[in-house]
């Protein structure tokens, strides 16, 4: 080596490798960067002698120390540096002759119901490693727990793994043997591709040459060739040339989907993988598997785990799905935000995918939920693989995809009802077990049932990635959505909404976190008229035995029908329900009783000055009536409360406001409530107790939730729909002589 040049040595070429991935940057940018050619950049990466003042720039560039980069002046002769000139050239000769094959081959991805196939690069998103497996943790369930608060919990959180995260590329170059495993739709194959496609361009392992080996197509091919052999002939003739390549360590082995590799082939491909990767120890590789596919052991390659994307991955992916479409990705993404259940999916890119195609027919996501959530488990369990002519060997033959789904309802509701959201595994095989023992031809041998519940849950786990691993020994439904979706379908499609069904169903109403089990359950139904009236009853009945509450929804019906307006009556009873509860009028704001209610936006003149004069009366620091006294026309009311107005002090001196507060506040407040119950029979002091306040709480929640199932996309008759609309927070006794009459 020259006095004014320095190479890199094997371990400095790493640390500079990962510079690049950590400052994002190519070889190709590096060199723009520093206004060089990319000559010196080349050789910088591959050992080569670069000039000295040159080579200093480049680490300076990359926050690295030159002289924990360069090598030691060769001592070797110099017949080894003209042999590893040889090798290059090699390399460089083979990496152009298979350059188009693998553009081809990997350059573009086309999955589910795309018409056409997408470049790599236009789609590509940046994928991050968990160096922890997740079903592999040693964590109980309350750890699993711990972030979450009581009832109110984030329950998307359930899902979400904090563990630290590695970008893919950094992973890769970290270790040379490298087994990345994932849930089904994880985007395992598209990294690899995406390797590929890199390594062949020069920006990432521009030294080596990228072989791609699909091993289903491999352990499927005529006469059973071996791995090099495979490759050979996939790849490049003559032998010699990628012999060569493999022999001196500079190939990049992309191995992508062993568990796509038929049972009958297993035994056999597993055996050439190792022997391949033992021969051929110094390349780099890179195999694909699902996770709780067959216990599978490469003792030399280090299992990491495709983490889930994150709010980030999902902006960029949707960035790059729409760009150049009529639907923007603005628009996507802000929905997306807006709903927590369909962003929560979007953690899969393959579900993500989904999501994609669906928005962009319509500019807006489907009104049904569960439909859509039907649609994304049908992918998972039949589509993905058959789109791609995968099929998985069937450890338990008598389960039929609808028995499959009946099987994970019955796990859903079981686990939901008890509210584990995470379940041991012992326990996902008991329920799997009492269904199984009851299919036609089913051995009842105990023995043979526990030992199939245990291949049914780890072939539900590694085929469909429906229920995953948490932790060792600890399972969940992939996500909380499925979870939700599965316990409603229990209800709905597995007892056929029986009446018993219905009515367990609907003990549930007032429990927030079976919310969207009943959205679901709602939009599920052929017909959901049964449904929506056992809810009503069940809110109506909620409050039957409260006197005082009845007393209540008296005055509301009462106060309703006195006012002369066009509105429906069941809109103006919310407005009384919501003026006397809450002190404001918020559910008249959200309450929509069918498509064309009528709002309360501007107000009529009587819910106006209702408002106005009951905002002195119910908020103590607003005691202006200046607002109202302008609009009565009653003398006597606005008599009286200009009299009451006058009795005010004068706010702006603190000390008499102040002495007028402590001393006559109440006495006054008090006045003016009689006031105005007697002339316009608002502001009255109901002295709810805690319990009953509670009650009437649930009682607005639950009926908000009815009208938002009646505007959801259900199917329910004009008959019900009026019929509930009709009753809608009137007292039990009118509901009762209502429902004689009909």
């Amino acid at each position: 080596m020259s006095g004014r040049s320095l190479s890199s040595c094997p371990e400095g070429i790493q640390k500079a490798k990962r510079a690049l991935i950590r400052y994002s940057l190519t070889q190709k940018a590096l060199a723009e960067d520093l206004g060089i050619t990319r000559q010196p950049i080349g050789k910088f990466f591959t050992g080569k002698p670069v000039d000295r003042n040159l080579f200093v720039q480049i680490c300076d560039r990359l926050d690295l120390e030159w002289e924990e980069v360069v090598t030691e002046p060769a001592s070797e002769p110099e017949l080894n540096q003209d042999n590893r000139i040889d090798i290059d050239a090699i390399v460089q000769q083979v990496r152009e002759k298979i350059k188009p094959g693998i553009q081809q081959r990997c350059g573009t991805m086309r999955v589910l119901d795309m018409t056409q196939p997408i470049g790599l690069n236009d789609i590509y998103t940046s994928v991050n490693i968990l160096d922890k497996i997740t079903g592999q943790r040693r964590l109980g369930i309350d750890e699993l727990l711990q972030q979450c608060k009581s009832q109110d919990f984030d329950l998307f959180k359930l899902n979400r793994i904090t563990e630290k995260r590695l970008p893919g590329l950094e992973a890769v170059e970290k270790y040379s043997k490298l087994m990345i495993l994932g849930k089904p739709g994880a985007g395992k194959t598209t990294f690899l591709k995406y390797l590929a496609i890199q390594c062949i361009g020069g920006e990432f392992q521009a030294e080596r040459v990228p072989i791609f080996v699909t091993l289903k197509n491999f352990a499927e091919t005529a006469n059973k060739p071996g791995l090099l052999q495979y490759i050979t002939e996939e790849t490049i003739n003559p032998i010699s040339s990628i012999r060569d390549v493999l022999t001196n360590g500079k190939a990049l082995v992309l191995l992508d989907g062993l568990d796509e590799v038929r049972e009958e082939d297993s035994d056999r491909v597993l055996k050439q993988i190792r022997e391949f990767s033992d021969r051929f120890q110094n390349n780099h590789f890179v195999m694909t598997c699902r996770i709780a596919a067959r216990e599978y052991t490469f003792e030399k390659f280090t299992e990491v785990e495709v983490a889930d994307f994150d709010d980030e991955q999902i902006a960029i992916f949707a960035n790059n799905w729409f760009n150049s479409k009529a639907v923007q990705s603005e628009t996507f993404i802000k929905l997306l935000k807006n709903d927590n259940r369909i962003q929560e999916l979007a953690i899969s890119p393959l579900l993500l995918t989904l999501l994609c195609l669906a928005f962009e027919e319509s500019g807006d996501f489907p009104a049904n939920r569960s439909e859509l959530y039907k649609e994304g488990i049908d992918t998972l369990l039949k589509k993905w693989d058959a789109k791609r002519g995968i099929i998985r060997d069937q450890v338990y033959k008598k389960l039929s995809v609808q028995r499959k789904e009946d099987l994970l309802s019955k796990i859903a509701l079981a686990t939901f009802e008890l509210g584990d959201y995470f379940f041991k595994q012992k326990i996902a095989e008991q329920y799997i077990t009492e269904y199984i023992r009851n299919l036609p031809g089913a051995n009842n041998d105990e023995e043979v049932l526990q030992f199939d519940s245990e291949q049914v849950l780890h072939s539900i786990e590694h085929h469909h990635g429906l229920v995953v691993a948490r932790a060792k020994g600890i399972y969940s439904f992939c996500h909380l959505t499925f979870h939700e979706y599965f316990t409603a379908r229990e209800f709905v499609v597995v007892r056929q909404s029986s009446e018993e069904a219905l009515r367990n169903l609907v003990r549930h109403i007032t429990e927030k976190r079976w919310r969207e089990v009943f959205f679901l359950a709602v939009g599920m139904s052929p017909n959901a008229d049964r449904l929506l009236l056992l809810i009503k009853n069940n809110i109506d009945e909620s409050l039957a035995s409260e006197q005082k509450l009845q007393h209540f929804l008296i005055w509301v019906r009462e106060k309703s029908i006195s006012v002369k307006v066009s509105y429906k009556l069941a809109t103006v009873r919310a407005f009384y329900f919501s003026l006397s509860f809450f002190r404001a009028f918020s559910i008249s704001r959200v309450i929509s009783l069918s498509r064309s209610l009528e709002m309360f936006l501007p107000l009529n003149f009587d819910f106006d000055l209702d408002f106005e004069l009951c905002r002195p009366v119910n908020l103590s620091l607003d005691i202006d009536l200046s607002r109202s006294l302008s609009k009565i026309l009653n003398p006597e009311l606005k008599h009286l409360l200009q009299q009451l107005q006058e009795q005010l002090p004068d706010g702006k001196d603190w000390k008499i406001f102040r002495k007028w507060w402590l001393d006559d506040m109440q006495a006054w407040r008090e006045e003016l409530r009689a006031v105005i119950i007697k002339h316009r029979n608002v502001g009255h002091d109901w002295q709810f107790s805690e319990r009953q306040k509670e009650l009437l709480n649930q009682y607005h929640n639950a009926n908000l939730l009815l009208i938002s199932f009646l505007n959801s996309d259900c199917y329910v008759s004009r008959e019900v729909r009026q019929q509930i609309e009709d009753t809608l927070l009137l007292p039990i006794a009118e509901i009762k002589q209502r429902q004689q009459q009909s």
